[in-house]
């Protein structure tokens, strides 16, 4: 078995699911936290938030890739990833931007403006880390599902 015929996926609505395969966007926000490492599918739902795609920096930044919310890829796994973190969302006092935190060792990590604008940095919410993101050429059809579950090709 290869290393695509399983593995654990999570559904996020679109433009944001195309903003992590593009390397746009680094973290998914959810209201829930994940011990999850590893490898992930990130799976584009049907759902496209359209009033999303018409603010910026979100049109601009799909434009750059040629897209708009008329083109943007929907029931199918856009790309491999590796979940590397989970960070908890807080506030840094002094400037009021999000702060990413996490238990091991007191770590915190700053989000740039633009990753603020890709996802839902309040305060009690998790971001779950992306990286090595690998997009797919051509997306694979596939059914989603809430929560975090298991893809088989």
């Amino acid at each position: 078995m290869n290393e695509f015929e399983e593995m654990k996926a999570i559904t996020v609505w679109e433009p944001w699911a195309t903003l992590l395969a593009l390397e746009e966007k680094g973290f998914e926000t959810r209201g829930w936290p994940t011990k999850y490492r590893g490898k992930i599918a990130i799976h584009a739902a049907k759902k496209i938030d359209r009033g999303a795609c018409e603010t910026e920096p979100i049109k601009s930044t799909l434009a750059k890739h040629g897209y708009t919310a008329d083109n943007l890829p929907t029931g199918a796994v856009v790309a491999i990833a590796n979940l590397s973190e989970c960070w908890s969302v807080g506030e840094d006092y002094e400037s009021g931007m999000p702060t990413l935190y996490n238990g091991a060792g007191g770590t915190t990590k700053r989000i740039s403006l633009q990753e603020d604008k890709f996802g839902d940095y309040t305060q009690g919410r998790f971001a779950w880390e992306m990286s090595g993101v690998t997009r797919l050429q051509t997306p694979i059809p596939a059914k989603g599902q809430q929560g975090l579950w298991t893809w088989r090709k």
